[in-house]
């Protein structure tokens, strides 16, 4: 998975095979849209109506079978998990989820997730899931501020979870 940040809520990401662009229309100015769209399997915004799942009870689907995986990839799969939120899975890859809502409560599977925290509120949110959760990895992608308190505020309640500030157009390998 690979997953790079442009500012505010656009994304990149590479995960199960395939490129899924997240709110290209919302890009800062400078980068463009033609180019970041390019070649991408997916282009979604987060006001899209997505299949809800139960963030408590959610599974990621099993890994197709040598024998019925054909020729092509099964499609990334898009999912909402509440207000502000969406959880990518592709194959053969962690469950992906951004908040940028409340944090729900969340079943095991989060455990193994990369978990994208952005827009206000960092600090709180990733303090909420941290005494919830222990994802794989935490991604915080927001002003230098917000990002700094976030740090602070969770430092103690790592216990080896992978925390990361996301750098506008870096790309960060999962």
């Amino acid at each position: 998975m690979k997953l790079t940040w442009f500012g505010g809520s656009t994304f990149r990401v590479q995960i199960g095979g395939q490129v899924v662009v997240i709110d290209p229309q919302s890009a800062p100015a400078g980068i463009d849209q033609g180019e970041l769209v390019s070649g991408a399997d997916r282009v979604v915004t987060f006001g899209e109506s997505f299949a809800a799942a139960e963030a408590l009870t959610w599974k990621p689907r099993a890994a197709e079978r040598l024998l019925d995986a054909g020729d092509s990839m099964r499609p990334v799969r898009l999912w909402t998990v509440g207000p502000g939120s969406l959880l990518v899975e592709g194959d053969d890859e962690m469950p992906l989820l951004f908040l940028g809502g409340p944090v729900p409560a969340l079943g095991r599977w989060a455990d193994g997730a990369v978990v994208v925290l952005l827009a206000q509120g960092l600090a709180a949110r990733a303090a909420a899931l941290f005494e919830a959760r222990s994802p794989r990895l935490v991604a915080l992608a927001g002003d230098e501020s917000e990002v700094g308190d976030a740090f602070e505020a969770v430092r103690p309640m790592l216990d080896g979870t992978g925390l990361v500030a996301l750098e506008p157009g870096l790309a960060v390998e999962a």
